[in-house]
C-alpha cells in the first residue's frame, strides 16, 4: 500500500477537509468519522522497516515471560501463513484472543482450538465477513467464470492482496487449467511484494501444514506456485514497467493489487479491459463490496463476478468452538451481536452462547472493564527452607506442614526464604488441624467420665449437650464455642477431649 501511495506525486497536503464546517458537508464516512484532526500522513517505507526491526518474532507454542508476570503463547490460527491466536495467563488467570481463524484444511499449519479452553476471558474478533459464502463454492464459481472467460478469448483480472488466499488459488488453478485445457494460458502476478512473497512462501515451513512440511525435507517446494514459475506458465514483476510489456500476452490472467480498485496496477487493466464484455473483472476479497469499488469506473462493458473466498470460521463454527472451550466471559464487536444490516431476517447470523459465558460486547472508541483480578500469587520454596520442613499426615494422602519465612520479590516471582530469628532458643507455637468429627468427641469425653451427652445437628454444624454438667458445646466450621456457666475445671476437661481430635504441629 505505501508503494502504491508514494507512486503518485504529491504537491501539497490537503488538511481544510478535516475543519467541522467542511467535514459535514462530506459523505459518509468521512462526515462519520471521528479524531480527524489527530490522523497523519501516511508512512513510509522507512517507518515501517523501523517498526519492523523492533519486532521479536516467535514460534507456534514458544512461550513468552512478559516481566515475570504473564506468559504469552501463540498457537496456530489455520487461517494464513504464520498468522495466530494468542494465550496470555499468569498462574491462575487466562486470557485467550482468537483473531482470524480458520477450520478449512488448506496450507497453514491447522487450527488449535483446545489450546484455548478454560480461558477466563475470550476476546473474539476476525469472523467471516461473507458468512452465507460457502469458500468451496466460491473457488468452484471462481474457476467456471475463469475457464469460461479465456475460452471466449477474453481477459480475467484478479484484484487480490499479494499473500494468503492467492496460494490456494495458484494451487487450484494449476490443477483445474490442465483439466480445461488451458495449460498454455499466462498467469501474471503483479505487486511490489510478488517476489518476495512467492519466495517466503517456501521457505518458511514451520508455519505450514504437515503435507506441505514433509514436501520441504525429500526436498521439493511445499506449493504448485513454484512449479509454475520454473515452467514460465507464472510470471511475476513490481509493476508493469519492469519488463511486463515484454512478456504480455492475451488472453491471461492477472493478479494484481489493490482490491479496492482505488490505486495499484489493478487501475491501469480496468481501464484498459473495461471496455470489452468478453473481459471479466472477479472479486475474491471479502472486505470490498465489488459494487461500491466498480462505482468509479462505470459505465463499463466487462463483466463483473463476485466470489468472496473466505475461509475464516462465520457464526455457527463459532458458536459451536466457544461452547466447548466455556469461557467466563467473551469479548465480542457489538456488530456480532446483531444480524447483518444486509440480511436483518437472518438471527443466526450472531454471536449466541450459553449462560455459563458472560457477553461483554465492545466498540470504537470505548473501553471495558473485565470482571477478572489477580486472587492468588504463586510462591515458590527455596531449597535450603524447603529440608526444614516435616509434613504430617492429616489424613489419608494428605500431610501439612508449617511454614515460617521470609517472602521475597525478585522480577515479580515470588520466593519463601528462611527466616532468620533474631533470638536464639525461641520455641515455635503448636497449631491444630484435621477435621473434627462428633463421634470422637462423644468417645473422648466418655474417656474422661463425661457420658450424658446429647448431640443435636445445625444448619450450620452440631450442638453437644452434657446434662449432667449443665454445658454446652457449639461445633460449627472454623469455630468451637464452650459454655460451662464458670466451671474452669470442666471446659479444661473439654478442651483436652477436643485437643484429642484434632492434630498438631
Amino acid at each position: 500500500m505505501v508503494t502504491f501511495a508514494e507512486r503518485v506525486p504529491k504537491l501539497a497536503n490537503g488538511t481544510a477537509w478535516k475543519r467541522a464546517e467542511i467535514k459535514r458537508l462530506l459523505p459518509a464516512p468521512l462526515k462519520d468519522s471521528l479524531n480527524v484532526e489527530s490522523w497523519c500522513t501516511l508512512y513510509s517505507i522507512h517507518d515501517i522497516k523501523s517498526s519492523i526491526a523492533k519486532i521479536q518474532t516467535v514460534g507456534f507454542s514458544e512461550k513468552l515471560d512478559l516481566f515475570g508476570v504473564l506468559q504469552l503463547t501463540p498457537v496456530s490460527s489455520g487461517y494464513s501463513v504464520g498468522s495466530c491466536n494468542w494465550i496470555i495467563q499468569s498462574e491462575y488467570e487466562k486470557i485467550s484472543y482468537l483473531s482470524s481463524s480458520s477450520s478449512f484444511t488448506t496450507h497453514p499449519l491447522p487450527f488449535e482450538p483446545s489450546c484455548l479452553r478454560g480461558s477466563d476471558v475470550l476476546i473474539l474478533s476476525g469472523l467471516a465477513e461473507s458468512p452465507t459464502s460457502n469458500p468451496d463454492v466460491m473457488l468452484g464459481e471462481f474457476c467456471t467464470n475463469l475457464a469460461n472467460t479465456i475460452k471466449g478469448g477474453g481477459n480475467v483480472l484478479v484484484p487480490c492482496f499479494p499473500s494468503g488466499v492467492i496460494y490456494d488459488l495458484f494451487e487450484c488453478l494449476q490443477s483445474y487449467m490442465d483439466s480445461a485445457g488451458l495449460t498454455f494460458t499466462p498467469i501474471y502476478f503483479i505487486s511490489p511484494v510478488a517476489d518476495s512473497s512467492l519466495a517466503y512462501s517456501n521457505i518458511y515451513a514451520e508455519w505450514l501444514c504437515q503435507s506441505k512440511q514433509s514436501k520441504v525435507y525429500l526436498p521439493e517446494p511445499p506449493f504448485p506456485h513454484a512449479e509454475l514459475v520454473k515452467n514460465g506458465k507464472l510470471k511475476h514483476f513490481p509493476n508493469l514497467h519492469d519488463g511486463f510489456s515484454n512478456t504480455f500476452k492475451t488472453p491471461c490472467i492477472v493478479f494484481t493489487g489493490h482490491p479496492s480498485l482505488r490505486f495499484g496496477d489493478v487501475v491501469h487493466f480496468v481501464e484498459m479491459w473495461g471496455s470489452s464484455s468478453a473481459n471479466t473483472i472477479i472479486f475474491t476479497e471479502p472486505g470490498f463490496p465489488f459494487l461500491d469499488a466498480l462505482a468509479p469506473y462505470q459505465p463499463l462493458a466487462m463483466k463483473a463476478c463476485y466470489c468472496p473466498i473466505d475461509p475464516r470460521l462465520n457464526f455457527g463454527q463459532v458458536n459451536k468452538t466457544v461452547r466447548e472451550m466455556k469461557p467466563r466471559f467473551v469479548v465480542i464487536p457489538e456488530e456480532y451481536t446483531v444480524p447483518p444490516p444486509m440480511l436483518p431476517h437472518r438471527t443466526d447470523l450472531v454471536v449466541q452462547l450459553d449462560n455459563d459465558s458472560q457477553v461483554l460486547p465492545i466498540s470504537y472508541p470505548h473501553v471495558i472493564d473485565i470482571p477478572v483480578t489477580r486472587s492468588y500469587e504463586k510462591v515458590s520454596l527455596s531449597n535450603k527452607l524447603a529440608t526444614t520442613l516435616c509434613p504430617q499426615e492429616v489424613r489419608a494422602g494428605t500431610a501439612v506442614a508449617m511454614v515460617n519465612g521470609t517472602l521475597q520479590n525478585k522480577n515479580n516471582k515470588y520466593t519463601l526464604q528462611p527466616f532468620e530469628r533474631s533470638s536464639e532458643g525461641s520455641s515455635s507455637n503448636k497449631c491444630l488441624c484435621g477435621d473434627l468429627m462428633v463421634d470422637e468427641m462423644v468417645a473422648s469425653l466418655a474417656k474422661r467420665g463425661i457420658t450424658d451427652v446429647e448431640v443435636e445437628q445445625t444448619p450450620s454444624g452440631h450442638t453437644v449437650h452434657l446434662n449432667d454438667d449443665d454445658a454446652v458445646v457449639t461445633l460449627e466450621k472454623g469455630s468451637t464455642h464452650i459454655i460451662t456457666h464458670g466451671n474452669d475445671q470442666l471446659r479444661k476437661t473439654i478442651r483436652d477431649a477436643l485437643l484429642d481430635c484434632l492434630s498438631q504441629m
